[in-house]
């Protein structure tokens, strides 16, 4: 039961990030750990491919923070 309710959380909270995303670069970053959350919430509940695609979205989302971040900041500081 608290494997079930820590999924709900996680993957309530990636969504609810992936949401906000186009608010501010730093909601890019909290989508990407609300995925390795829904990742290991994966694991733990047995469900592998969906803890192993979830952990490969994480990394695609710190790709795409590391390159608004980037793409946001002032140039000739």
């Amino acid at each position: 039961m608290a494997v079930t309710i820590y999924g709900v959380l996680a993957v309530s909270f990636m969504m609810g990030m992936y949401a906000l995303e186009h608010r501010h670069v730093n909601y890019i970053a909290a989508f990407a750990l609300g995925c390795l959350l829904s990742s290991s919430y994966g694991f733990l509940s047995g469900a592998w491919p969906f803890g192993v695609v979830e952990f490969v979205w994480s990394g695609i989302a710190m790709k795409r923070w590391n390159d608004e971040r980037k793409s946001t900041e002032p140039s000739g500081v």
